[in-house]
């Protein structure tokens, strides 16, 4: 680390941290849901956080501005062409926690005031990145924000329809994106020393351990599916049982096959999200029952022979019962292992603020996932009680919070 840079005397630390837990509060508010947090790519309620988070990036001295698909940017250190890219996202899931991704964007936020008013100047830039989609809980597919900067996102995606049935290449245009610009986004890997992540650890480790942070050591792999059992509609009192075509027994039978798959495989998780039956009537016989799976695990092989098994004993279940099968694989992530140097780090900046070091794989997805493909990445996990994400019950500490921008400011001393 460099002798002349002082983090640990730079003052408000703890009022940095209060104020990143205030913005948490006011973008809780910013929803599509009365009474729920509930923020998806491209809608106005995301449109209004873009907003709000721009503005803060301009008050802590950062130029700013929204790239082709919405990722709002700010960046501080003009010309230089070296960059570390700090970020997470700001979308959520359906009746969201108010941390997931959002805390992530705030304590980059709070880490480039505090250098800036310190008096400490980096010999690189920094763009702090907040992502538009991570969750892709309006398209089923994830990552669309990251995967644009990295380069890597699926035009054939553009297609894809919403609930409502509005096109995502639509959405883009009504969200003031340029879809046409999509791949100009990119950013060039040969500029990057790399991407930092600060998260919500979203399990029980550190709170189990006693810490209030962690190095993430690697990422899981992902599989997403989504799997349509096609049967036949009939009466539901005439129709005798050992003549139906039903789609949702087929889905209910597949459904305790791959709870069971996941059981006895160590590191395996596998989880049905989501279940829509047709025509869904209660006096008729299922037709169609679609689902949607989620594998994952931190060995790429182990998760791509689950997958490969679980479509087998689907096609084997559908077959059995006189049914058709679509398998449609909606997106695939592979495990990622942080970068070792950057890792190490930031080991050394948490045991410089007091702290013990425990790394730790993460099961959940994340932004640095996709950006790894261009960058090296490193993560860093904050405590969060008992573990709960994905749910309004998600709660951090501010001295954990601020424990975290101290260790992050020290970290991004380490990176010249």
């Amino acid at each position: 680390m460099d002798p002349s840079f002082r983090p640990a005397e730079i003052p408000r630390v703890e009022d940095c941290a209060a104020r990143a837990l205030h913005r948490c509060d006011a973008l809780a508010a910013l929803t599509e849901e009365e009474g729920a947090i509930t923020r998806r790519f491209a809608t106005p309620a995301l449109r209004e956080a873009g907003g709000l988070v721009a503005e803060w990036m301009a008050a802590a001295g950062m130029t700013v501005h929204r790239d082709a698909i919405g990722n709002v940017i700010g960046r501080v250190g003009g010309a230089e062409p070296r960059t570390l890219l700090i970020g997470s996202h700001l979308d959520t899931v359906r009746n969201a926690g108010r941390y997931d991704g959002i805390l992530g964007v705030l304590v980059a936020i709070e880490c480039v005031a505090l250098l800036r008013e310190g008096g400490n100047e980096l010999p690189y830039a920094v763009e702090v990145l907040a992502f538009a989609d991570e969750e892709g809980v309006r398209y089923g597919t994830a990552y669309l924000g990251s995967s644009v900067v990295a380069g890597c996102f699926d035009r054939a995606s553009l297609e894809r329809r919403d609930a409502d049935g509005v096109k995502m290449v639509d959405a883009i245009r009504a969200f003031d994106g340029e879809p046409e610009a999509l791949a100009l986004a990119r950013r060039d890997p040969a500029d990057l020393i790399g991407y930092y992540e600060v998260h919500i650890e979203q399990g029980p480790v550190l709170e189990d351990e006693d810490v209030p942070l962690g190095v993430v050591s690697a990422i899981a792999g992902q599989t997403r599916v989504t799997v349509t059992f096609s049967g036949l509609a009939g009466h539901a009192g005439t129709v005798p049982m050992n003549l139906r075509r039903d789609a949702l027994c087929a889905a209910a039978e597949w459904i305790a096959t791959v709870e069971a798959t996941a059981r006895e495989r160590p590191g395996l998780v596998a989880t049905i999200g989501e279940l829509s039956v047709q025509p869904g009537a209660s006096n008729v016989i299922p037709s169609e029952a679609t689902l949607s799976l989620d594998v994952r695990h931190a060995d790429d092989g182990e998760r791509e022979r689950a997958r490969d098994e679980l479509r087998r004993r689907a096609e084997a279940i559908a077959a059995g019962r006189g049914l058709g099968l679509e398998w449609d694989l909606v997106q695939e992530t592979s495990a990622v292992a942080c970068s070792p140097d950057l890792i190490d780090r930031l080991g050394e900046a948490i045991l410089a603020g007091g702290h013990q070091i425990i790394r730790l794989p993460s099961g959940a997805g994340h932004d640095a996932a996709v950006i790894s493909t261009i960058a090296p990445v490193a993560m860093l996990f904050v405590r969060c009680l008992a573990g709960i994400s994905h749910n309004p019950a998600e709660s951090v500490t501010l001295a954990d919070v601020a424990a975290a921008i101290s260790a992050s400011v020290r970290f991004l001393g380490t990176l010249g």
